[in-house]
């Protein structure tokens, strides 16, 4: 019972005995509570050290009141409790001024510049153990197109990379090229309308956040530690990603796609490319540019297609491409 005051239970039963005689000597004592003397003597000791016990005339113990004695040793226990209470506080305002100033300092990374910034990039990807997932939005400002050398070493390293590009994006010089590239290397693209933000997440340890920049502003990123704010991009990136349209740009890869004579009654080669960017959600104006084509050359060969297909739209011609593999 007394062993959160630190009495060991056999120097409580010294005590229990002690306190029920006027007195006694150790071999008294250890008759009573069947222990060795030399073992009575050392609780007496420690009885004696902590207040419980009073040496008395001769070779005998008394033992002091147990109100007094024990009202004492609670007392000085509570004060030890209330000292820990103000150690814990203490340490508590430690701890959190120490992960504040590790949540500033080194969860998160202001990168300035161009040049920062495309090595920052670069770096990320090389990190990855398992994914590399990625917002690709217009303008290209750090990373051009045919730039990125992080890509397929990633991939030669088994990584896997899952990409949402943004369709203005793929109006780019070189962006349709690059893409091609990209899935010839196993990577998985999809389309959007519009991404709120260009993003690389390494894994679950590490983001890259492009900054905008205003007119005459310099270039920023922020680099982002595992976090909660990392794992909010990772949701963001998954919920973006589950709306997309998935790019297959088979008809681009001119030594694999299937061909035929303009005289055919299927699409020629050319009417197939056509059909891919239009799928992946460029205008006309945009397919004629990526494909050197003038914008009514464009416009005549889908005319065309829908006459091919016996459809009245855009849309209904985009289904039926998807169903035959016209793209």
């Amino acid at each position: 019972m007394l062993e959160s005051l630190g009495i060991a239970p056999d120097v409580e039963r010294v005590y229990r005995s002690l306190v029920g005689s006027p007195s006694a000597t150790v071999a008294e004592l250890a008759d009573a509570v069947a222990l060795p003397p030399a073992e009575v003597e050392a609780a007496l000791e420690t009885l004696v050290d902590v207040g419980l016990a009073l040496r008395g005339d001769g070779a005998s113990y008394v033992g002091a009141p147990p109100a007094v004695a024990l009202g004492a040793l609670i007392s000085e226990q509570h004060q030890g409790l209330r000292l820990a209470e103000q150690a814990l506080a203490t340490l508590a305002e430690q701890h959190r001024s120490a992960v504040a100033g590790q949540s500033i300092a080194d969860l998160i990374e202001v990168v300035t510049g161009i040049d920062a910034i495309r090595h920052r990039f670069q770096q990320v990807q090389q990190a990855a153990e398992h994914e590399v997932r990625t917002f690709i939005t217009a303008p290209f400002l750090a990373v051009r197109p045919g730039e990125n050398a992080a890509e397929p070493a990633a991939v030669e390293r088994g990584v896997g990379i899952r990409a949402v590009v943004e369709r203005a994006a793929l109006s780019e010089p070189g962006a349709t090229a690059e893409a091609v590239e990209s899935l010839r290397r196993g990577l998985e693209l999809r389309v959007v309308d519009a991404l709120p933000i260009k993003l690389v997440l390494a894994d679950s340890d590490l983001a890259l956040v492009q900054l905008e920049v205003g007119a005459g502003g310099e270039p920023g990123a922020v680099l982002i530690q595992r976090s909660g704010l990392l794992a909010a991009l990772e949701a963001l990136f998954e919920a973006v990603w589950l709306r997309a349209y998935p790019i297959d740009l088979p008809s681009l890869e001119s030594g694999e796609v299937p061909t035929s004579g303009d005289g055919s009654d299927g699409p020629t080669a050319m009417d197939r490319r056509i059909l891919g960017l239009m799928l992946a959600g460029l205008t006309d104006q945009a397919v004629a540019s990526q494909l050197e084509l003038s914008l009514r050359s464009v416009q005549r060969r889908l005319r065309h297609l829908q006459d091919l297909a016996g459809v009245h739209s855009r849309m209904q011609l985009g289904w039926y491409a998807a169903r035959h593999g016209w793209a």
